[in-house]
Order: C-alpha cells, then structure tokens, then sequence
C-alpha cells in the first residue's frame, strides 16, 4: 500500500494548515476521477510506463501547481476518495456509473469534474444515465490506447451528454495538459 502524500494534495494542505480533510475539501474546486480498473495496469505509456504510473505522476505535478484545490477519487469495481493524491490502483472491473455516483455528492455550483479513463466501463448505459444528473460539466480525458476508437467515443459521448470537453491524451504522455488545458481555460 502506498502511503505517500502528494505535495499539493488534500492531506498536505490539511497537515500544512493544520485541519482536517474535511476542512481542506471544502477549498477544493475540480474533482478528478481517475480509473484504476486492471487495463491501467497496461505498459503502453512513456518510458514503458503503465498508464496508472503515468497518471499518477501528472496528477502530482498537477497537485504541486494547485495545491488544495483538486480532489482525487479512483475507481475500479468501487471508489474510493485519496486524499493523498495518489489514486489508490484498485485493479478489476470498471464500474464508472458508481464512480460517477459515489462523486455526485460534489456536484455543487462551481465545482469541476474530469474522468480520467480508457473508457470500457462496465455498463455504459448506466454511466451516461448518472451523467446526465450532473449539474456540473463532466470533462474526460482518453489515455486509452489509438487502436479502440471504442472506448474515445463513449468517453466523448459522455463528456458531450454534460457540456463537458474531451481530450485524447496519448496514452497519457499528455495527461497533465490535458487536465490544465480542462481545468484552466483561459490560463487562470
């Protein structure tokens, strides 16, 4: 189990400032839901990398940049909330449409939300469902491989039910501006 604490991440500013998570979330404004589901687990990515480690790196930088406004969830046959910043590599199943539930509890006025995915969820049908419940804009970044056009539509399809974007990060060598050019438009 990886115990490590993201420079930026919730629990850092929590010990920093010495206040519960809780506290720490209140600050936080964009909702990053990262799939952990065994296909991350997948070596396609820089360096031979797989696509959780790569993701998992990008979200550090990404934490290190904005520190306490970003919180990470992941997800697989559950989700779970990784006030560390380091999404938990949970392995088996994709269930989004209950990662997507377990994260509606956020879907307050100005809060932010990108899916992280190679976008095989285990019932698409579902997932969109839950999506098009949200108040906010769900954005989605594909870190799937080129050759399953599949799983980059359904990604764009659930983006698009929400008015959210959608970015193709190369097997997630490109995650990190992805998420900024998601979460910063206009360079705030």
């Amino acid at each position: 189990m990886n115990t490590a604490i993201v420079p930026g991440s919730l629990s850092a500013i929590a010990r920093q400032e010495n206040k519960s998570i809780a506290e720490t979330f209140v600050n936080a404004d964009l909702v990053v839901i990262v799939d952990t589901s065994g296909s991350m687990s997948t070596h396609d990515s820089r360096g031979g990398k797989s696509r959780y480690k790569v993701a998992c790196d990008e979200l550090a930088n990404l934490q290190a940049n904005h520190p306490g406004k970003i919180a990470v969830l992941a997800f697989s046959g559950s989700t779970i909330f990784c006030p560390s910043g380091v999404p938990t590599y949970l392995g088996g199943e994709t269930d989004m449409a209950g990662a997507l539930q377990f994260a509606k509890i956020a879907d307050v006025p100005g809060m932010q939300f990108i899916l992280i995915s190679d976008g095989e969820p285990d019932d698409e049908t579902k997932a969109l469902q839950i999506a098009k419940t949200y108040r906010n804009k769900i954005s989605t970044i594909y870190v799937g491989p080129e050759d399953q056009p599949a799983g980059r539509e359904f990604l764009r399809r659930l983006a698009a039910a929400t008015g959210g974007q959608t970015v193709i990060a190369d097997r997630a060598k490109e995650l990190k501006a992805g998420i900024e050019r998601l979460y910063l438009p206009g360079g705030r």
